[in-house]
């Protein structure tokens, strides 16, 4: 199991690196009125920490809510 890991570790950053280079041309996304320009791996790269961010606090609420009234 060890040595799939490391195979996961070691190839993942690989794959990311390669998806980065070949997208790099810049791409325009828009919401409502805004809109942007920038490299679609930058726009991945956003959009991804985004999403860390919103699901990190969903599961910190949901802990909260979830835990003994008397504990908070």
């Amino acid at each position: 199991m060890r040595g799939f890991h490391t195979t996961v570790v070691a190839v993942l950053p690989i794959i990311v690196l390669a998806f980065a280079i070949q997208n790099f041309q810049s791409t325009t996304s828009s919401l409502l009125n805004l809109r942007l320009s920038a490299p679609l791996a930058v726009i991945v790269a956003v959009v991804y920490l985004l999403g860390l961010l919103t699901g990190g606090s969903v599961v910190s609420l949901i802990r909260w809510a979830v835990t003994e009234p008397g504990k908070r």
